[in-house]
C-alpha cells in the first residue's frame, strides 16, 4: 500500500454562462481516503469531478492535487484516472489488453504488459480471465476490469463517476464491498460520485452532501446520518420523520419544540445549529423511523413520547414499516425489526411511541429534499 495523495478544492466556483453549477466549494480530501460526493441529479457533483480531472477549468478558486495547483494542467497530464458510468472497455481487445492499454501507449513490451495484467487480475480476483473478451464477462467482472485498467495507469487519485449505476441491486451491493476492499489494498485516493446513499455510507471515509451546487455537509457516514447539519441532509440521507414547529425553550444543547401537530417534543440541537437556534425560531425536528420504540403508559416520557394510531403496516422482510397518525393529524413512520412475529401491530391500534434524546435532532427550518 502506498501513501495516498490528497486533493483540495479551494473556494471553487464553476459557471456556465449565468448558471452556477458549483458555488464556493471548499473540501480537503485526505490522501488515501475513499471520499464520496453524494447528492441528487444536477446538484454539481459530476461537475466537481470534471474539474478535478481537468476536463473543466474553474471559473474561480483552485484545485490542488498533492499540494500542486492544477491550473493550466490538462487531463492527460494530471495524476488522475477516471472511470465512467459506461466503463468504455474496448470490445475487440482481450481483457489483459484492455487492462494494460495505457502501457501499450507508452511503448511497453507485450511481456511487460502481460505480467502487469496478471498482477492486476489477481488483485481484482479475476485470475485466469485475461484472454476473454469483455463480452464474455458479467457486469461485475467488467466493473473490476475497468478498475484494473485505471489502476494500471498508476494514478495518485482514482475518480469514479457513478460506476455501479448500471448494475442490479444484488450486484451493486456486492461491488460496494469489492470496491472498498480494492481501494484499501492499493491505498490511493478514491473520489466517488453517487446519488445512492447506501453506496456513500457503506464505502466512504468521508462524504460531502450536495444540493444545487452547494456542499451542505462534510463528515463521516455516521455524522451525516446521525447528526445532519441541514433539513436537506436530514431528509435526503435515509428516511426521517420531520416535525415542524417553534422553539419553546433552549437548555444547553437541547431544545423543546412546540410542534404543529404532535405536542411539545425534546431534541438535541444538531452541532451545526448550536448557538444559532433561539427561542421563538421556526424549527424542524427529525426522528428516524427506527428510533421509535413502543412503550406502555408507564414507559411514556413527557417531551420524548407521543401517541398515534396505526393506519397501515407493511412487511419489508427484515422489518415492519408501521404508518401512524398522531392525535394532531401528523403522519409518522416507525420501523420495527422482524424477529419472527406474524404481526407487530393492528390497524386502528393506539400506540405510545418513545425515542431517546440522542436520536432526535433539531435545527432551523429549511428546505427538505422532497420539496
Amino acid at each position: 500500500m502506498t501513501d495516498g495523495v490528497g486533493v483540495e478544492l479551494e473556494n471553487l466556483w464553476i459557471r456556465f454562462g449565468e448558471f452556477v453549477a458549483v458555488r464556493d466549494a471548499s473540501v480537503n480530501i485526505n490522501g488515501g481516503d475513499f471520499f464520496s460526493f453524494l447528492g441528487p441529479s444536477g446538484c454539481g457533483k459530476t461537475t466537481i469531478l470534471r474539474a478535478v480531472s481537468g476536463f473543466l477549468q474553474p471559473s474561480e478558486g483552485r484545485v490542488l492535487i498533492g499540494g500542486r495547483d492544477m491550473a493550466g494542467i490538462g487531463p492527460n497530464k494530471r495524476p488522475t484516472a477516471l472511470i465512467f458510468q459506461n466503463l468504455a472497455l474496448f470490445p475487440l481487445m482481450k481483457v489483459w489488453e484492455n487492462i494494460t492499454f495505457s502501457m501499450e501507449v507508452r511503448g511497453a513490451s507485450a511481456s511487460e504488459r502481460r505480467r502487469r495484467a496478471d498482477e492486476l487480475l489477481e488483485m481484482i480476483a479475476l485470475e485466469g480471465q485475461g484472454n476473454k473478451l469483455p463480452g464474455e464477462l458479467s457486469g461485475g467482472q467488467k466493473q473490476r476490469v475497468a478498475i484494473a485498467r485505471a489502476l494500471c495507469a498508476e494514478p495518485d487519485v482514482l475518480l469514479l463517476d457513478e460506476p455501479l449505476s448500471a448494475l442490479d441491486l444484488k450486484l451493486r451491493q456486492h461491488m460496494r464491498t469489492e470496491l472498498r476492499a480494492i481501494q484499501q489494498r492499493v491505498g490511493i485516493t478514491f473520489i466517488y460520485i453517487t446519488h445512492d446513499q447506501g453506496e456513500a455510507l457503506t464505502m466512504s471515509d468521508n462524504v460531502a452532501v450536495m444540493r444545487a451546487g452547494v456542499i451542505e455537509q462534510i463528515g463521516t457516514g455516521h455524522a451525516i446520518y446521525d447528526l445532519p447539519a441541514t433539513p436537506f441532509v436530514a431528509s435526503f440521507v435515509g428516511e426521517n420523520n420531520v416535525f415542524r414547529g417553534k422553539v419553546l425553550e433552549v437548555k444547553g444543547d437541547e431544545a423543546l419544540i412546540r410542534t404543529n401537530r404532535s405536542g411539545d417534543l425534546l431534541a438535541q440541537i444538531t452541532p451545526a445549529a448550536r448557538g444559532v437556534l433561539k427561542v421563538g425560531d421556526d424549527a424542524m425536528m427529525f426522528v428516524r423511523p427506527e428510533a421509535f420504540s413502543l412503550v406502555d403508559d408507564a414507559g411514556a416520557h413527557a417531551g420524548k413520547s407521543l401517541t398515534a394510531r396505526v393506519v397501515n403496516e407493511e412487511f419489508e422482510g427484515n422489518s415492519y414499516s408501521v404508518f401512524l397518525e398522531s392525535e394532531g393529524g401528523k403522519r409518522i413512520k416507525m420501523s420495527l425489526p422482524n424477529v419472527g412475529q406474524e404481526r407487530v401491530v393492528s390497524t386502528g391500534d393506539d400506540l405510545i411511541l418513545k425515542y431517546e434524546l440522542r436520536n432526535a435532532v433539531a435545527m432551523p427550518a429549511g428546505e427538505l429534499a422532497s420539496e
